[in-house]
């Protein structure tokens, strides 16, 4: 996409950041009638989201703030992707939104009993979370390693193609009159009387009644560029994608730890066996999580993790040749908990941040919820756990 050439003007919006999460509050504020801008420092959709496995999971999520925005994101994706599709015109490809459901193993006895006291605990909170006999999983996965000792359905776990779905965002934000400016970087802020009221990039200066900081794991960046530093942290992780095969995959299958490896607050590696089929005949094995900065270097060690943990969810795996590998950086916040709202430290400055490897899901919600509070209505769900004046947030302990 090549940048686009305007005249320097005001807008209601300026998004930075034309990943999923920025596209879809492009697309929510650009619906209700205001002015937009999107600024992207390269092309869009070519970041965290570009990187993703398009994972819509309620699974991975304990109960609390973060499970009750994934269970009304995932409450909406279904009609939200009938709606991007049809905006978006006969012509342009498929979402893939496919409600595939996902199911959790334990490989050991040992960690049998956490996985169904996790599960117990997401019941309780409204998720379908259901134990199912090891007979009963390989009937949903013939391919499954039937030394696995516990397993856990979630019919509501779904996945989409997460760089066309952006795609279809900012399409339909652009269609309602938005201007997505690629290769345009922010430089710093316009501050008058305390107040945020634009940006400068390499080129001009523009100005906004409001500025969303949704530039994912570089939010810290921008945000300290802007003068409201937070803590916002890139969370390296490394997938493997292998060859083409008939479909011997059918659900999103990970084990019990991936959810350990999640909320962790350990820089060090994290690993955890993610298995998938895509539309096209891959089968796509994550997942890790390592702080490194935005170091993109290969480690084959990380690699050799995956593969092996893979082997024990489904064995055959290790006659299937792998055709590459990709990594990207996740925005990672301390307490696990994404930034939604405006800076009280600095008005006319909001954040959409920090969802770490959930913003795909979690788009949708955070775009609702940053227009709702725009407009001074209620929010879809409670913002205040996402509220940016928190302790994890601004360097505090969490």
């Amino acid at each position: 996409m090549s940048r686009a050439v305007v005249e320097p003007r005001g807008y209601d919006a300026i998004v930075v950041g034309a990943g999923i999460v920025g596209a879809a509050c492009a697309r929510a504020l650009a619906l209700t009638g205001r002015r937009v801008a999107v600024l992207e420092r390269g092309s869009a959709v070519s970041g965290t989201t570009s990187h993703g496995e398009g994972n819509l999971l309620v699974s991975d999520k304990g109960p609390g703030p973060e499970l009750a925005l994934a269970q009304h994101a995932r409450s909406r994706w279904g009609s939200f992707a009938a709606e991007l599709q049809d905006e978006a015109g006969p012509g342009f490809p498929d979402i893939e939104f496919e409600t595939k459901g996902g199911i959790v193993v334990a490989t050991t006895q040992a960690g049998a009993e956490p996985l169904r006291a996790f599960a117990a605990s997401q019941r309780a909170a409204g998720v379908d979370a259901r134990e199912i006999a090891i007979a009963d999983a390989l009937e949903l996965e013939p391919w499954l390693n039937p030394a696995i000792t516990v397993a856990i359905h979630y019919p509501e776990d779904a996945q989409l193609e997460p760089v066309i779905a952006a795609e279809a965002m900012l399409r339909s934000a652009r269609r309602a009159g938005a201007a997505v400016l690629t290769h345009t970087p922010v430089t710093s802020g316009l501050i008058e009387n305390g107040r945020l009221m634009g940006v400068r990039t390499d080129r001009h200066e523009l100005r906004a009644d409001m500025v969303i900081n949704a530039a994912g794991p570089w939010s810290g960046e921008v945000a300290e560029l802007l003068g409201a530093p937070i803590d916002i942290r890139p969370r390296r992780g490394m997938v493997l994608v292998t060859t083409r095969m008939p479909q011997r995959v059918f659900h999103k299958v990970y084990d019990g730890d991936y959810f350990g490896a999640t909320q962790s607050k350990d820089a060090v590696l994290q690993t955890s066996s993610v298995i998938e089929s895509t539309r096209g005949g891959t089968v796509l094995i994550g997942s890790s999580r390592e702080q490194v900065g935005f170091d993109a270097s290969l480690r084959v060690e990380v690699l050799q993790e995956l593969a092996l943990k893979a082997l024990r969810v489904f064995p055959f795996l290790a006659e299937t040749a792998v055709m590459r590998t990709y990594l990207g950086f996740r925005p990672y916040v301390p307490d696990h908990l994404p930034l939604i709202g405006p800076d009280p430290r600095l008005p006319g400055l909001w954040h959409a941040s920090g969802h770490e490897g959930a913003g795909i899901a979690l788009s949708v919600s955070t775009a609702e919820i940053i227009t709702a509070l725009a407009d001074g209505q209620p929010a879809p769900i409670d913002p205040t756990p996402f509220r940016v004046d928190r302790p994890a947030v601004l360097g505090e302990a969490a």
